[in-house]
């Protein structure tokens, strides 16, 4: 089994199956750990942990379907893709959204999106 990526993150999820299949499915990642708390995945580029939120705290909060984006967070995680047309249909897809409008900047392709429990991502893709 290869080693740890040189990057990723750590995210919470209320849950956690439904979370990391969202990130499997968009990002082409497999499970590398799996464990009643946790999920590690990862593809060639980046490992992400999927961390449950206790019960107890989960149940303090309830994740909209369709998501709530998360637009109060600090943080924006980035993924590059393959194709940003392709991979925008997988995000609706496993229940996630596409926000806002694509922008061409330089060589890249962008647009923001929300995972399942409302977390912003930034997808970059090839030029068109």
């Amino acid at each position: 089994m290869p080693g740890p990526r040189p990057a990723g993150a750590l995210i919470y999820a209320s849950d956690l199956d439904r979370l990391s299949t969202f990130y499997q499915s968009v990002l082409g990642m497999t499970v590398r750990v799996r464990d009643a708390d946790h999920h590690v995945i990862e593809n060639a580029d980046a490992q992400l942990i999927i961390h449950a939120i206790p019960a107890h705290i989960a149940a303090t909060f309830t994740i909209s379907a369709p998501p709530e984006p998360r637009e109060d967070a600090a943080i924006k995680l980035f993924f590059t893709v393959a194709s940003l047309s392709e991979t925008e249909g997988v995000v609706e897809r496993f229940g996630g959204l596409m926000l806002g409008q694509t922008y061409d900047v330089g060589d890249m392709v962008v647009r923001n999106g929300c995972d399942v429990e409302g977390n912003i991502f930034h997808l970059r893709g090839l030029a068109r």
